[in-house]
């Protein structure tokens, strides 16, 4: 897991990060102010617009508003647990999956159609998340994942089947993801067999897919804990965001960020919100582009081996004016099969989405786009050394410059766009 932290933490005070991976966040408890308390009841819960409305994944719209706790929890898409039902899908909490900051993560059997307790090995699999009793995530991070993984439904969002609240017991029942967390595949894996390149590609735009569809929601939805851990892989490798005790809903009219208490992983926060408390969907963007250069570079974002002071963003940075020396910060596991200039657009868009200036970093509409083009079949050719698969004459990439303030241009609309050779 990451380092989650406050503001008013030393960086010396910051935990180390746990052994654990799966959908439990490392994330510190926090006391709601009366005027967040006041906002979040305020806030009607996100809705889907333009075409992600229509989408047969996307249901939020369908259900009610809920304002207060009792109606959250009353959500018609979850099934309210027993614990002992629970106790018995899990042979009494035996199935260990894992364990962060919110407590365990246990597989489980269900019954398909009754969602009774099953034998194991037979019926729906799952992973039930339990809170620890003291733990540093405590009610209101429970209630959020309740709240918004209740409303929201989208193929690239993790699927939350149901909740157990049993007296002091808290505990979240999930769809299980076969192939764990980004994090075990890019770091904690010891495996002959590396994810290629088609595959951290496949990663990074599904994941661009649900940040975008939580942009989109109206209001909108800051997921505000994107890193490698919370990024799920079913078993064709499609990208499932999870975690979203930490998510809170975006600015409304001409507002252009929330404010708020930090909180975050390590690393992955951005710098302005690190420092004024402002919140905006450009912070999930900076925590996207930390992520998809730990996807290219295999490295993560704190890495001792780059050296004192020194993080991944930081490293990459010299090596982004020529092509030919994006091979020096790629995955070695890779030994060199991938597309080199699909390599080097994919890098000049990380370094784009972690700008320090918030205003310059590009929204998860175009990020999506541009993945999306260099995932391309065109793009991604068998012969990858001896021959480019992507030409971009798009000066915004191998510029590093960013489209202007608000700006999103649709490939279609690019008067010099990208051009995928065969």
């Amino acid at each position: 897991m990451g380092n989650c932290f406050r503001r008013s933490q030393r960086i010396s005070e910051i935990p180390k990060a746990g052994s654990f991976s799966f959908p439990a966040s490392a994330s510190t408890t926090t006391h709601t102010t009366s005027t967040e308390n006041r906002e979040r009841e305020s806030h009607p819960l996100p809705v889907p617009t333009g075409s992600e409305k229509s989408s047969s994944h996307s249901r939020a719209g369908s259900l009610p508003n809920p304002r207060s706790e009792f109606e959250i929890l009353s959500s018609p898409d979850l099934k309210s647990f027993l614990l002992s039902v629970l106790e018995e899908a899990t042979q009494n909490f035996c199935n260990l999956l894992g364990e962060g900051g919110f407590g365990c993560v246990y597989k489980g059997w269900l019954d398909r159609d009754t969602l009774t307790a099953s034998n194991p090995g037979s019926g729906m699999e799952v992973a039930v998340k339990r809170l620890k009793l003291r733990g540093v995530q405590g009610h209101k991070e429970w209630l959020s994942e309740v709240k918004f993984l209740g409303q929201l439904h989208h193929p690239h969002l993790v699927k939350l089947t149901g909740f157990c609240l049993e007296g002091d017991h808290r505990l979240l029942v999930y769809e299980f993801m076969p192939r764990g967390s980004l994090e075990n595949h890019l770091f904690r894996r010891k495996t002959n067999s590396p994810l290629s390149w088609e595959k951290r590609m496949k990663v990074a735009v599904g994941a661009a897919r649900g940040l975008s569809f939580l942009h989109n929601c109206n209001p909108q939805v800051i997921y505000r804990d994107f890193k490698a851990s919370n990024i799920l892989l079913d078993s064709e490798f499609n990208a499932k965001l999870s975690d979203f005790g930490l998510a809170k809903l975006g600015p409304t009219g001409d507002h252009s960020h929330v404010s708020t208490q930090v909180m975050g992983t390590q690393g992955y926060t951005c710098p302005e919100y690190m420092t004024t408390g402002r919140l905006s969907a450009k912070c999930d963007v900076y925590s996207f582009g930390v992520v998809l250069l730990e996807l290219l570079t295999g490295r993560r974002v704190r890495d001792k081996s780059l050296g004192q002071g020194y993080t991944l963003i930081e490293w990459v940075r010299p090596y982004l004016h020529e092509k030919r020396a994006v091979s020096r910060i790629m995955d070695t596991r890779l030994e060199g099969q991938y597309p080199q200039n699909a390599a080097f657009f994919a890098a000049s868009l990380a370094y784009q989405c972690t700008r320090p200036e918030t205003k310059r970093r590009p929204d998860m509409a175009y990020v999506l786009e541009i993945l999306e083009q260099l995932q391309s079949p065109k793009c991604n050719s068998n012969n990858r050394r001896s021959s480019p698969s992507l030409l971009a004459r798009d000066s915004n990439l191998t510029n590093n410059k960013s489209p202007k303030p608000g700006q999103v241009r649709r490939v279609s609309d690019w008067s010099h766009g990208f051009e995928c050779l065969g």
